[in-house]
């Protein structure tokens, strides 16, 4: 009894936080703080949505942005605002972070990603900007174009003194090749530099594809005339160009940083400025911004910008829009994209897993209302491509699924599995290559000290998740609503009891599946509930009737 109520609490629970495994729980009424200023179109996208509150107020202070957030699904932020630990704590019904920019260095992920909450950025929508500015400030710092403006201005003709170099034919090394650095290698290609690059996480193939040779950064700095910096900071990055590695540069480099300014030691790089063996840098990012010490941004030998490779009025209108186009999918449809604590599904995949991850929420509920005992492990088997290769994905749905009508909404597939190790649950998985009666099909089998249970599960068209199987006895049911999971002897009358107990009790029987196996029968009743019912005289009623070994009451 103390199980079906608290699956009965859970079921209401879920309804009203939506879990990323359900699209369907996705049109309820949902409140978006908006807390940066983002373009018009942005949020219109949000607007878009009948039933959402959209709180789109500018300049509000720290204290009612506290207030505001207490009841908020979403949090919006650019780079102004800093969604930290406290104010996550704040907004307990919090669904999904999301930074209108590339990085996420104003969000504590660590703090969402512990109370499942996901952190989206929006990585690309800025790229092609960032590498215009990396190529103008390739050009400013080769032919002196900051010092020449700035001496016409003062009414001085310095022709001689503002001899340049050009690009062509020189060297050009990229820390960091992914969509910014391929960008700048495209555009620097044009202008006949050769490309050496270091990345690694990116594959030799890929790089060789792009005409670019890997190389170790120490290598890189050895051969570069220029470097430019498109890397996020991590512990492992910061200050990476320091004293030490400067000093490895080839003599006479010159650097450029569009990226952040904590991967330069700026004290260091002044130094190797002043020294002559570093020719001059263009710094659009500082450790501290405004800077503090406007040494670095001071010399002649640098072209020093505001933080603006961001800033313009297509990549802040594309920013906005691709940010607030994820967040409103997410929300309601459930589809993840840009997801830093989490992974996304890009193409035709997406559309097809969705279901799949909706399919493995319902199977890891069901299980964990069909058993009693300590958990001690799920397992987890994939049949067919799909599954196979999204498996991980797929997985957390499951335990996710699995946990919540114990946590409620304490887990969500972004921390499903850090909660079942903390929990001392075993995830075991496996792929199997073995023709079923489906291209696809999810099989689960939770262990408990009192035993186990399997079962397995399909979507079928339009992405409807069915139940295929109960330990080992085939059934066809849909996973959905209210169910009375039953198994009983094989013998009849049994079936007949149930219909008439349920029409004593007024509770009307949407669908009725029925399984055989060795020794017993298996059932799937689905109820037609209008509106919330006590079912436990029904269900007592039930397992008190001759030849019923089971009778189950699941809540999905």
């Amino acid at each position: 009894m103390i199980a079906r109520n608290r699956a009965v609490c859970t079921t209401m629970v879920r309804v009203a936080v939506a879990d990323p495994a359900e699209p369907e729980h996705y049109t309820l009424r949902m409140k978006l703080v908006v807390a940066d200023p983002l373009p018009v179109s942005a949020i219109e996208v949000l607007r878009s949505v009948p039933g959402w509150i959209v709180d789109a107020r500018a300049q509000r202070s720290a204290e009612q942005l506290v207030a505001d957030v207490a009841d908020a699904h979403a949090i919006i932020v650019r780079s102004a605002t800093t969604v930290d630990r406290a104010l996550i704590a704040a907004a307990p019904h919090l669904r999904v972070i999301a930074r209108a920019g590339t990085g996420v260095d104003n969000v504590d992920v660590e703090a969402a990603t512990e109370r499942g909450i996901l952190v989206m950025n929006a990585p690309g929508a800025n790229s092609i900007s960032v590498a215009e500015l990396t190529l103008a400030l390739l050009l400013a710092l080769s032919r002196g174009i900051a010092a020449a403006d700035a001496a016409m201005k003062k009414g001085v003709w310095d022709k001689k003194r503002l001899t340049g170099v050009e690009l062509r034919g020189k060297t050009l090394g990229i820390v960091g090749l992914g969509r910014i650095g391929q960008e700048v290698a495209a555009r620097a290609r044009s202008f006949g530099m050769d490309l050496v690059a270091h990345d690694p996480f990116i594959a030799e193939q890929v790089a060789a594809n792009l005409g670019i040779t890997l190389m170790p950064l120490d290598d890189l700095c050895a051969t570069a005339d220029y470097i430019t910096l498109h890397i996020p900071v991590l512990v492992e990055t910061r200050h990476l160009l320091n004293k030490e590695r400067l000093a490895l540069c080839k003599t006479g480099v010159r650097i450029v940083n569009t990226a952040r300014g904590e991967l330069i030691d700026e004290a260091a790089l002044a130094d190797a400025i002043e020294a002559g063996s570093v020719a001059g840098a263009a710094i659009d990012v500082f450790e501290k911004e405004p800077p503090s010490d406007w040494r670095l941004a001071s010399m002649r030998q640098v072209v020093a910008t505001p933080h603006i490779a961001a800033s313009t009025v297509e990549a802040q209108e594309l920013v906005g829009t691709e940010t607030a186009t994820a967040v409103r999918d997410f929300l309601r449809d459930g589809t993840i994209t840009n997801a830093v604590n989490f992974s996304s599904v890009r193409g035709d995949d997406a559309g097809q897993l969705r279901p799949f991850m909706t399919l493995a929420d319902r199977m890891g509920t069901l299980l964990s209302q069909l058993v009693s005992g300590r958990t001690h492990s799920l397992n987890i088997r994939y049949y067919g491509p799909l599954l196979s290769t999204h498996g991980s994905l797929v997985s957390k749905a499951a335990v996710a699924g699995m946990l919540r009508p114990i946590l409620s909404n304490a887990v969500t597939v972004v921390n499903a599995r850090a909660v079942a190790e903390q929990r001392g649950i075993e995830i075991i998985e496996s792929r199997s290559s073995r023709q079923r009666d489906f291209a696809h099909l999810l099989s689960l089998k939770l262990q408990t000290s009192e035993g186990e249970h399997w079962i397995e599960g399909t979507v079928f068209e339009p992405g409807s998740p069915r139940l295929a199987s109960i330990d080992g006895v085939e059934i066809e049911a849909p996973l959905e609503g209210t169910m009375l999971v039953i198994s009983n002897d094989d013998k009849p009358g049994v079936i007949g009891e149930v219909g008439t107990i349920l029409g004593r009790h007024d509770i009307n029987i949407a669908s009725f599946a029925l399984g055989r196996g060795r020794g017993g029968a298996v059932g799937v009743v689905n109820l037609d509930l209008e509106q919330v019912q006590d079912l436990s005289g029904a269900v007592e009623e039930l397992r008190a009737v001759p030849g019923m070994r089971r009778v189950s009451l699941v809540q999905l």
